[in-house]
């Protein structure tokens, strides 16, 4: 048997969080989306050396808080609909420490029935977690938020030539003039409100070839990381994050605001649109149609 498999059968010790149960929102369900449930998390790491226990020094052991604060991490960058999603995440947060050689992670549901629900995922450093590839980091995009009327404006194409040339840039819309449907229950309000300004992505991209609808984080960073123009739908963006506006907020000002922010924009430009009153570290610069184009 060669060194290789040795240390590989060899035995290890575990450092373990049982049944560390949270409040979360997660899940694909539309039942599942503005609600939290129970959900309960059991992980262990399979740890090489035992230095620590030898000297009794803390310092020379995997600390149970590294645990928490991988699971604390993990759900705290985003909205997640899956629970392997989520266990991959906190697999990727404990396998760089020093002494994990493998990670067990298991996450269970303890609301969705008279049962558990859940995923066990067993990762280690010969099988590298799943994770999105970061890509190099490249000019921060400008993020320009467009008014019904510039939209319409027969001069906007040329205002585009000049974005596009200028680096990646984001377009984002405000809601059409017509009065968005009613609706008594909030969540419903606020996805209403949400398609609504989708819609206007939409008549956006049927002016010019450039304006390409995207909706999700990874494809909008790729596009960026491309030097290129896009045009955002907000819906799963908001709906899957954690830190999203207020639930009522979804008004264009404040919604391009934040996610200026969540992208690291240089700048906002407000065309044609008043500016967000919520305050944000982004440089915020307000034109009229007929000044930019």
């Amino acid at each position: 048997m060669n060194t290789e498999s040795q240390i590989s059968l060899a035995p290890r010790d575990r450092i373990m969080v049982r049944d560390y149960v949270l409040d979360v929102e997660i899940g694909a369900f539309q039942a599942e989306r503005g609600t939290t449930q129970r959900v309960r998390f059991n992980v262990e790491v399979e740890v090489a050396g035992a230095d620590g226990a030898a000297t009794d020094d803390v310092d020379g052991i995997l600390s149970y808080d590294t645990i928490v604060d991988a699971i604390g991490q993990a759900l705290s960058e985003e909205r997640l609909n899956l629970l392997e999603t989520l266990a991959e995440r906190i697999a990727a947060l404990l396998l760089p420490e020093p002494r994990a050689a493998r990670v067990h992670v298991q996450i269970e549901k303890l609301d969705r029935g008279p049962f558990d629900l859940g995923v066990k995922i067993v990762r280690d450093r010969r099988a590298p977690p799943k994770v999105d590839l970061q890509l190099e980091d490249g000019p921060a995009p400008r993020f320009v938020l467009l008014s019904r009327e510039a939209v319409a404006d027969p001069l906007l194409p040329g205002f585009l030539d000049r974005l596009a040339q200028a680096g990646p840039a984001v377009l984002c819309v405000t809601a059409p003039a017509e009065p968005a449907p009613d609706a008594a229950i909030a969540p419903a309000r606020r996805r209403i409100a949400l398609l609504a300004l989708e819609q206007q992505a939409w008549v956006l991209a049927g002016r010019d070839s450039r304006c390409v609808v995207m909706d999700s984080r990874t494809e909008i960073d790729w596009a960026l990381g491309k030097g290129q123009m896009l045009v955002w739908a907000p819906s799963k963006t908001v709906l899957d994050s954690v830190d999203s506006p207020d639930r009522g907020a979804v008004e264009g000002p404040e919604l391009a605001a934040w996610f200026a922010e969540q992208l690291g924009a240089c700048e906002l430009v407000c065309i044609g649109v008043p500016v967000p009153q919520t305050p944000v570290a982004t440089r915020i610069l307000k034109l009229d149609a007929k000044d930019a184009f």
